[in-house]
């Protein structure tokens, strides 16, 4: 069975932050790993001491290439921080913690991009070589910007989430750029390709949405099988702000409203053990009775992911069959 799952389907995923990480990571360590491609989130990018950086994008990356901090999920395993320590003693801003490895990575990638090349094109050599063969996409290659409208105003996504510590009330987002923005090189051609999408357990409203504000991505989408593993378990996220944003606009947080979330173009939804008792009303939403598998969604060990991944190809080989 695993055989047949894995060898030659063609996944698309959509991945931010370190839930989305986790799982492309899992997905590329399979025996037998389907032919991936991950398309990443840059609304949360911006520029610090005149560096490009790209948080989400560089997430994925160093999962994939097992450069993570283990403890954390994102930043670089066996960290220096001399660079930023130095910037803290001079009374410059320390609120976003570099390490010294990262900032080579933001340093390298301002260099290329200033010289006119593309983020997609360095991402392609970043990945190359940190030894990846998973395609990494950024959904574009012009900027893009998460503003969150909170109850202090208007905030970038980075001061909201890392400077402010996602402490003010939420009440609602856009994506500045993202209308006149194109995607990047082979972002489209991977959604018709696909066989299958997969919109991984990251953060709906500033992980996923970004991407789908990319013009003719959600158009893409809604001719594909798609499905959605929830990043709420219990009401509660495992990492980030998400319950907080669903329930500071009113919105119950539970993977009932990821699911209706995504529910224009999901064929399938995974949600964790714990919420079982919302598998028969989140089934009969919508005007289509949608396909539900519940298992253990939890990642904390890097053997969790290539669990779940195997599950979820099962459960993606049935909604490709059109069984269940």
């Amino acid at each position: 069975m695993r055989k047949e799952i894995n060898l030659g389907l063609k996944i698309l995923a959509l991945a931010g932050g370190v839930g989305g990480a986790k799982l492309v990571d899992g997905l590329s360590r399979l025996d037998l790993p389907p032919d991936l491609t991950v398309i990443t989130n840059t609304g949360d990018d911006f520029i610090l001491f005149g560096l490009q950086i790209c948080p989400d994008l560089d997430t994925v990356c160093y999962n994939l290439a097992g450069l993570e901090n283990p403890l954390t999920g994102w930043g670089r395993a066996e960290e220096s921080w001399d660079s930023i320590d130095e910037i803290s003693k001079l009374g410059g801003p320390d609120w976003f913690r570099l390490g010294n490895k990262d900032l080579a990575v933001h340093l390298e990638r301002t260099r290329r991009l200033r010289a006119g090349e593309r983020l997609s094109e360095i991402t392609f050599d970043f990945c190359r070589s940190w030894g990846i063969q998973t395609v990494v996409l950024p959904m574009s290659d012009d900027p893009v910007s998460t503003i969150v409208k909170t109850n202090q105003g208007e905030l970038s996504f980075q001061d909201y989430f890392v400077k402010l510590k996602c402490r003010p009330e939420v009440t609602g987002f856009y994506f500045k750029g993202a209308e006149d923005c194109t995607p990047a090189e082979g972002v489209i051609q991977s959604i018709k390709q696909a066989d299958l999408v997969v919109i991984c357990p990251s953060n709906p409203w500033v992980s996923i949405d970004p991407i789908l504000a990319v013009p003719g991505i959600r158009q893409e989408m809604k001719k594909k099988i798609v499905l959605a593993i929830s990043p709420i378990i219990g009401g509660k996220t495992v990492k980030g702000p998400a319950a907080k944003m669903y329930q500071e606009m009113g919105i119950s947080p539970t993977a009932a409203a990821v699911a209706a979330h995504y529910g224009e173009f999901l064929a399938g939804f995974v949600m964790d053990t714990e919420d079982q008792e919302l598998e028969q009303d989140i089934r009969s939403s919508g005007s289509n009775v949608l396909r539900v598998f519940v298992t253990d969604t939890w990642m904390k060990t890097r053997q969790d992911r290539v669990q779940l991944a195997e599950k979820i190809l099962n459960f993606a080989q049935q909604l490709i069959k059109g069984e269940g």
